[in-house]
């Protein structure tokens, strides 16, 4: 995902150098959905989780966490952790120690 980076704009109230890069925690119900997902992957199962309230390098440190006590590797893509491998069973006892409310969703 690229971000547009305005070069020039005729709006009067738009400012050189003001540009809203502020990162924000994604919305939600309260509640962390860990998805197995398969599509597009080659039927290769990768954990998906979403929903965790945390932005930046927050999330990146849970990632960190996550797949150091999974023993797997994994990314961040948006403000959902990929995890390789069907860990669902492995990654909600962890999210749910650190206070989190979770959910399995997905086949």
């Amino acid at each position: 995902m690229s971000k547009k980076r305005i070069v020039y704009s005729t709006d009067p109230s738009w400012k050189k150098g003001e540009e809203s890069s502020v990162e924000k925690a994604p919305e939600g119900d309260g509640i962390v959905r860990l998805h197995r997902q398969t599509k597009g992957r080659n039927g290769k199962p990768v954990t998906l989780v979403k929903g965790l309230p945390l932005i930046g390098a927050d999330l990146k440190a849970v990632a960190k966490e996550l797949k150091n006590q999974c023993g797997v590797g994994g990314s961040i893509e948006g403000s959902d952790i990929l995890i390789q491998g069907d860990k669902r069973d492995t990654i909600k006892p962890l999210l749910e120690a650190k206070g989190y409310t979770v959910k399995l969703a997905g086949g």
